[in-house]
């Protein structure tokens, strides 16, 4: 399938999952009455069914990565060339700030707006790098050999890893590029996304490489069918 089809799914896949990810947190915010707990019990469970949709609907065209550090695992593996992992990056990143744009305004904010929600410290970019780290360990060791499984176990993870990450576990650097544009429940301050996009590059690269020593690539494997390879993240 031609690198501009791959790359269109990759953008429209990410857009839905930025607009499940941002519309879900204004609408959870909304109808929980000041009670944060429940307005993040609605984000997570939101994105978590939304990974699970999406990765069986985009997954046959695309891989759906959703995710440049998943596009970058699997340009590593052989999975991608350099030149088709450059258009998905760039797919993956325009497709967020669509998703952003269309979730506020389907609720009546303005199209972008500077986020002042404060995520950075320690804490946040360790939460980032073991979240990433997890979701890279979850997708290449189902990929090879329980690749059926793949939407269910991302999901399911990433539900989680909303709980149990100080940060909300974004997990993923176009996700937090598009989300400092977003003042809402799922946005980040500008100056906080370097921090979270640092860690999330340390937490993938390890991953990937303790991947590679567990389970390492067999020689045939070199550039199959992307569309029967990656799957994302949020």
């Amino acid at each position: 399938m031609s690198l501009a089809r791959r790359a269109t799914a990759e953008a429209i896949g990410t857009a839905l999952l930025l607009a499940a990810v941002v519309g879900s947190g204004i609408m959870g915010e909304r109808l929980a009455g000041g009670n944060v707990a429940l307005a993040l019990l609605a984000n997570s469970l939101a994105t978590g069914a939304v990974l699970v949709a999406l990765i069986h609907a985009f997954g046959p065209v695309s891989g759906a990565h959703f995710n440049p550090v998943v596009t970058l695992a699997f340009a590593t593996r052989n999975a991608l060339s350099w030149k088709e992992a450059g258009g998905y990056l760039f797919a993956q990143v325009a497709g967020a700030f669509a998703g952003v744009a269309v979730a506020h305004l389907m609720f009546g904010e303005t199209v972008f707006s500077v986020s002042q929600y404060a995520r950075s410290g320690p804490a946040q970019w360790l939460s980032e790098g073991v979240a990433t780290f997890g979701l890279l360990a979850i997708i290449l060791g189902c990929v090879r050999h329980r690749p059926a499984a793949v939407p269910y176990t991302v999901g399911a993870y990433i539900t989680a890893a909303y709980w149990f990450t100080a940060s909300t576990a974004f997990a993923n650097p176009a996700v937090t590029l598009a989300r400092a544009v977003s003042d809402t429940f799922a946005g980040i301050r500008p100056d906080d996304v370097s921090g979270f996009v640092l860690a999330q590059l340390v937490g993938a690269t390890v991953a990937i490489m303790l991947w590679r020593w567990l389970d390492p690539p067999r020689a045939v494997e070199n550039r199959p069918d992307p569309a029967e390879t990656s799957q994302p993240v949020r």
